[in-house]
């Protein structure tokens, strides 16, 4: 321990401070104060004596002079004041001696004589009367004055110099941890001695404290019992690992290290990347330090014998092998914990997936992932199947039936288009087998469903650009014209000449010469005009044939654009370049015409306002649409006015003005007519959705109310009143509004629409075949016929089966149910052929061996002759007995496979031997790998002892005579080999044996 500071006493020095009043004064003159002769005889005195005069005056006017210096100058120069600044008067010189040192004290130790805040000045100047003067801080000197009575200073000198600096010895790595957590073992200590400074400095293994002696001395002895525990109980060690592994070593998120930390219960120190040190530092339980050591240096050894491998693989499969929420991944990373996969940012657009890991860890989970990848390529085939859109529902099945099973059955994604979309294609997805195969089950659905036909017509591949037009809008238009058949053109630059059509037969037929004639024309020539998309309706005219003429006329195809299309003012011509002119000139002559604004008048009788205006002026919408957007004006209602205004292209007004003068003609001929269909088939007419209903009403230009419907306690029924009983129920008719013959035609196709009962006898014990598990096999034949299908109650024991649906549908549905009569007919038939049995007699301790390993031999009958054999339960009473079931004959070649391996069996013979105990795990070998091996290689059956035998030794060799002397001798051969590598002697038994075995 040292004292603090090192006091260097460079000077001791006193000095005295006289008074003299002003009536003792020598020299009065006040206007020469610091000057004149006083200040005269001041310097002569400092001169004779080598002391230090100051002068100052006081309140009554006498002066005050300090001399100071050494004690003698300090008392010669007294002499001469007295005798040379006073007069004699003054009795003696009022004075009071004072002392000063002078100490040279380091300039970093200034703080320890100041101590905080200053307290230890005050405290020396409180005890002493002594005050310490200190340079400033940016004062270069180090010199400490103390002012005082002689005999005081002495005593301030021992109070300034009773501060101590010491240290204690303990490593650094020891500091963090004699501090404690949030520095809690330092603050009980600063706490109890709060006047001792304790400092830390890293790198230096002490740690060294400052203040009083007494406190230092026992904050001392404190932090050397810590150091000495910690010494006692810790340890630490380094390690050196090249930087580029480190951050591999805290792993993401400090996992890594955060787990070596928690697991020894130490604290590792992995330098920053700043700092690019090797050195990484591991301290705590000496235990945990050694195998946290172990571990890191373990994990530093792998990592320098890892390699990163970049794997290809197209962006669209990352999420497939990510999988929801991870989880696929997951299961390759938990298959491979060594190996750490990333994936590139999604917005990367990138297709390399890095591989990280030990050399071999990596190649086993690159092989894995290509393997995985090469299934999603097999899988991601991907067909479209163009299907009428008719027929979807059909593919779909009633609650998607048909479509799961496709799916199921096929392993395929299968994707429909929404229910209002335009499109008619439908997606395949998966392995190309497995695409075909769906897309053949759907195709066959639709064929079934319609006189679906499919073509090929050879066109030269150079005219299929010019025939699919821009955009596909060419080859569109033929599709729409004949009954949207698919056409189908093979790959741009492929070569091939086959394009195939595909839909009813007749409108196939007509694509097909339409692309023939096409192609013989040699379409290539195309134009482009523009006009209004409200003048397109009026253009292509009612049911096309406005558009049709011009077709006609000049042999040119005129193509407008449709819903999908963004520009829906562009308007196509295809065809020869003669043809396209003449078609352009025709349709601009019109376009020009419409642009032709007109008004005109008609009259209207106000009865039929109503019409043109009702449901918020349907009919005038419908009007505007079809014939350019013209306007029509009905007068305001309430007014008697019959003078109806038409404004727009003149010919549109024309054509207008036409079909409203055809309505009211309608109008004036409607009648109301009446048609008594039973409530009860008002919703099968309907259809789905009012779609059968809605056809006929737009088929035959009527209008079509249906009645209320009877509630249960027949309210419409008036009791008061007669009721016809040949008068049909109110709730059974249904009024139709129209011309005469429509009305009369749409009733035919309301009646047309009513369901028809037939029945079909079917024999009783087929219905459960029919209506199939669940009632699959009936709801099938219902929606593939659309028709209700209801089989009678099982205790009625019926054979009649009734069909009720539309009579069009009756005879497909009566068809069907009688071929699915017969197919179970025919499988009745089959099963009672393959109920056959035969019975076969075999010894029981031969059945585990036809029964075989895992069943193996007696499987491989099974399915070659395709028979079930039965074995005998524990139970039974006939433990012997075998039956086969089956085709007679196939029963006959099982029951001959059987008898086969007993003749076999039965010519084999089972030898005792006696084999040490001790070589028998050796010759069983792991997994009974050896013992399998000897079976194989001499067809013989081995038995070794279970635990707890009589005879531990005793082993049982069965098969044919020749074989098992051959397994014996290998068996023996092998327990000489083992035994003799143990060193020691065969048991005389087993020699015996043996040579009564080679005799």
């Amino acid at each position: 321990m040292a004292r603090l500071p090192h006091l260097d006493i460079t000077s001791l020095f006193f000095y005295q401070v006289f008074h003299v009043p002003l009536e003792e004064r020598k020299y009065k003159d006040m206007n020469q104060f610091g000057e004149g002769d006083q200040a005269k005889v001041c310097v002569d005195i400092m001169h004779k004596t080598g002391a230090h005069l100051e002068l100052s005056m006081a309140k009554d006017q006498g002066i005050s002079i300090m001399v100071s210096g050494k004690l003698d100058a300090v008392m010669k120069a007294r002499k001469e004041i007295v005798s040379r600044l006073q007069t004699q008067v003054g009795s003696a010189l009022g004075c009071r001696t004072y002392s000063g040192l002078r100490l040279e004290v380091k300039k970093s130790q200034h703080k320890y004589v100041i101590g905080p805040k200053g307290n230890t000045l005050q405290e020396i100047l409180d005890r002493t009367g002594v005050s310490v003067e200190i340079p400033p801080p940016d004062s270069s000197s180090e010199t400490v004055i103390l002012r005082g009575e002689p005999d005081r200073l002495g005593q301030a000198l021992t109070e300034a110099n009773s501060y101590t600096v010491s240290s204690v010895s303990a490593p650094s790595w020891l500091h963090r941890f004699i501090i404690g957590k949030k520095g809690q073992n330092l603050a009980k200590i600063t706490q109890q001695m709060p006047k001792v400074h304790i400092e830390f400095t890293e790198g230096e293994d002490k740690i060294t404290l400052e203040g009083p002696t007494k406190d230092v001395q026992m904050v001392q002895s404190q932090i050397e019992a810590i150091v000495t525990d910690l010494v006692s109980r810790m340890d630490y060690a380094e390690i050196s690992v090249d930087p580029k592994f480190h951050r591999h070593l805290i792993g993401k998120g400090g996992a890594n290290i955060n787990r070596i930390k928690d697991q020894y219960k130490v604290s590792v120190r992995i330098p920053p990347d700043n700092e690019k040190s090797n050195l990484i530092r591991i301290e705590g339980d000496p235990q945990g330090v050694q195998e946290a050591k172990k571990e890191l240096l373990e994990l530093a050894s792998r990592m320098e014998n890892e390699r990163t491998k970049d794997m290809i693989i197209e962006q669209r499969f990352h999420r497939a092998i990510i999988g929801q929420k991870g989880e696929k991944i997951k299961e390759i990373r938990d298959k491979f914990p060594e190996v750490i996969i990333n994936f590139p940012d999604p917005a990367q657009k990138s297709d390399i997936v890095q591989l990280r890991g030990p050399r071999t860890e990596v190649e086993k989970c690159t092989k894995f992932m290509q393997k995985m990848v090469a299934e999603m390529v097999e899988n991601s085939f991907s067909v479209s199947v163009p299907i009428f859109k008719q027929f979807h529902k059909n593919i779909i099945g009633k609650g998607g039936a048909n479509i799961k099973k496709i799916r199921e059955e096929t392993n395929t994604k299968i994707d429909l288009p929404a229910e209002n979309s335009n499109s008619e294609m439908i997606i395949i997805t998966g392995k190309k087998v497995n695409c075909e195969a769906a897309r053949n089950r759907i195709l066959a659905i639709q064929k079934e469903l319609a006189n679906i036909t499919e073509v090929e017509v050879s066109i030269p591949s150079k005219l299929h650009n010019s025939l699919i037009g821009s955009k596909g809008r060419f080859v569109r238009s033929i599709m729409e014209e004949c009954g949207g058949v698919h056409i189908h053109f093979p790959t741009e630059g492929s070569g091939i000449d086959a394009v195939t059509i595909r839909g009813p037969a007749e409108e196939v037929e007509k694509a097909r010469k339409q692309l023939l004639s096409l192609a013989e024309e040699k379409v290539s020539h195309h134009s482009e005009l523009r006009a209004k998309p409200e003048y397109h309706k009026f253009l292509i005219g009612k049911g096309g044939g406005n558009i049709r003429k011009v077709r006609d006329s000049t042999g040119a195809r005129i193509i407008f654009p449709t819903a999908e299309d963004k520009d829906q003012e562009l308007i196509t011509v295809i065809g020869t370049e003669e043809a396209v002119a003449e078609a352009q000139k025709e349709l601009e002559a019109l376009i020009k015409s419409l642009d032709n604004v007109v008004e005109d008048n008609m009259l209207v009788d106000p009865k039929h306002h109503r019409y043109f205006v009702a449901r918020r002026g349907q009919v005038l919408r419908d009007l505007a649409d079809e014939y350019g957007g013209v306007m029509v004006s009905f007068p305001r209602t309430g007014s008697q006015s019959d003078k109806v205004t038409l404004k727009g292209a003149k010919d549109c007004v024309e054509a207008a003005k036409k079909r409203m003068l055809e309505i009211i003609e309608d109008l004036d001929a409607q009648v109301t007519m009446e048609c008594v269909i039973p409530q009860k088939f008002h919703r099968s007419i309907m259809g789905p959705k009012g779609a059968r209903i809605q056809q006929i009403t737009r088929d035959h230009n009527v209008q079509i109310k249906f009645p209320e419907r009877e509630d249960q306690q027949g309210k419409h029924l008036q009791s008061h009143c007669f009721i016809d009983p040949a008068a049909p129920k109110k709730c059974d008719v249904i009024v139709l509004s129209g011309r005469k013959e429509r009305c009369e035609a749409a009733v035919e196709a309301l009646k047309a629409l009513v369901p028809v009962t037939i029945e079909v006898e079917v024999p009783f014990e087929l219905h459960r075949y029919i209506i199939g598990q669940k009632g699959s096999g009936i709801r099938k034949m219902m929606d593939e016929f659309e028709v209700n299908i209801q089989v009678p109650a099982p205790d009625l024991q019926s054979d009649i089966i009734s069909i009720t649906g539309l009579s069009t549908h009756l005879d497909r549905a009566k068809e069907g149910l009688l071929e699915r009569v017969k197919e179970l007919q025919a499988e009745q038939e089959d099963r009672a052929l393959r109920s056959f049995k035969l019975t076969i007699t075999v010894d029981p301790k031969y059945h585990p061996k036809i029964i075989g390993r895992k069943g193996a031999i007696i499987t491989t009958i099974r399915t070659e002759h395709d028979v079930n054999i039965q074995f005998p339960e524990k139970n039974d009473e006939n433990q012997d007995q075998i039956t086969i079931t089956g085709y007679e004959q196939n029963a006959m070649s099982a029951r001959d496979a059987i008898q086969a391996i007993v003749d076999e069996l039965e010519e084999m013979i089972s030898e005792d031997i006696t084999l040490d105990s001790r070589v028998h795990a050796r010759i069983i070998g792991a997994r009974g790998k050896g013992i399998r091996k000897i079976m194989d290689e001499f067809k013989v059956d081995l038995r070794f002892p279970q635990s707890g035998a009589a005879d531990p030794n005793l082993v049982t060799v069965t098969g044919r005579p020749e074989m098992v002397d051959e397994a014996i001798d290998h068996l023996l051969n092998l327990e000489e080999e083992y035994v003799s590598e143990r060193g020691e002697a065969m048991p005389e038994t087993h020699t015996n044996y043996k040579q009564i075995v080679l005799l």
